[in-house]
């Protein structure tokens, strides 16, 4: 019966519902300590835990599969690792931007096989080089744009995941808080007029949210966006969402300008870890949003 409750994004296959509560329980309070308290105790936050939907089944592979370019292998995918790309050269001087002369890309997917390999592999070279992603493994980029295409084609993991965040929203709760992917199910679980008929969801907190990027999310939201228009979730009063300048996830960092004008979009810098869920669970931009509402009288951030 938690008053707010999180739900995380891609790469958490292999922790647990209990893991996870005991590392971002802690960062959510004290973004909410930062921001004036009251801190809700660890029984008024829940987590929606739905990693293990990603995690192989039956195989004796290792922790991670051994992804190489040569995994990258359809549109979506391909077009999603070049909008990091460009996203990262926008924001990191240090990264070439992928139409500059010698950087090997991008092509289209309509490229021969050889091309379209050349140009994921310039892709990671360059995104695996970025400031804040040094030291991140090919595999382990890939296999977040492999969670994120997969959520939208997989429709018994996205009803899945839904299941898992519905299932933690009761009556009581006043807050979700989403991360990266986690917007995405968020939002779709909270549009839902199956599920949401006695919710009342006084805050809406997402988090390095990829909601805003047309083609390869927003269009392929349920529902479906009306006249350009994305359709608001019923049961949520108030909408905060929370981006980095640098997170190359929230490539559309603001997004009033197409759910409306009841979300507030709000800038934090993350440092160098500009996508990690603890480095803005702990903002205090963060924890004023989650404070408004819980508060009675809750709506301004």
């Amino acid at each position: 019966m938690s008053e707010v409750v999180f739900v995380h994004g891609v790469g958490k296959q292999y922790l647990s519902e209990d893991s996870l509560t005991r590392d971002v329980v802690p960062e959510l309070q004290g973004g909410t300590r930062l921001a004036g308290g009251p801190v809700p105790s660890s029984d008024d936050v829940g987590v929606a835990f739905y990693g293990d939907l990603f995690r192989p089944r039956g195989t004796r592979a290792g922790a991670e599969f051994p992804y190489d370019e040569g995994d990258v292998d359809d549109d979506a995918e391909f077009a999603l690792l070049m909008e990091w790309w460009a996203e990262a050269a926008r924001t990191d001087p240090a990264v070439p931007d992928p139409a500059a002369t010698g950087t090997r890309g991008p092509v289209g997917w309509t490229a021969s096989r050889a091309l379209r390999l050349n140009a994921v592999r310039a892709a990671l070279d360059a995104l695996t080089g970025a400031r804040y992603l040094r030291g991140v493994l090919d595999r382990a980029l890939i296999g977040s744009l492999k969670q994120m295409i997969g959520y939208f084609g997989d429709e018994e993991i996205r009803r899945a995941a839904q299941d898992r965040l519905a299932a933690r929203i009761t009556p009581r709760t006043r807050v979700v808080v989403a991360h990266s992917l986690g917007s995405v199910i968020a939002y779709e679980t909270l549009c839902d007029p199956q599920r949401n008929g006695n919710w009342d969801i006084r805050m809406l907190v997402t988090l390095g949210s990829p909601l805003g990027m047309r083609a390869l999310v927003l269009d392929r939201l349920e529902p479906a966006p009306e006249n350009r228009r994305a359709v608001w979730p019923k049961p949520v009063r108030v909408w905060t969402n929370v981006a980095d300048d640098t997170d190359i996830v929230a490539v559309v960092r603001e997004l009033g300008p197409t759910f409306g004008d009841g979300v507030r979009d709000v800038a934090v810098s993350n440092g160098s870890h500009m996508h990690d869920a603890t480095r803005y669970l702990t903002a205090v931009e963060t924890g004023r949003a989650i404070l408004a509402g819980l508060l009675p009288g809750a709506g301004a951030v």
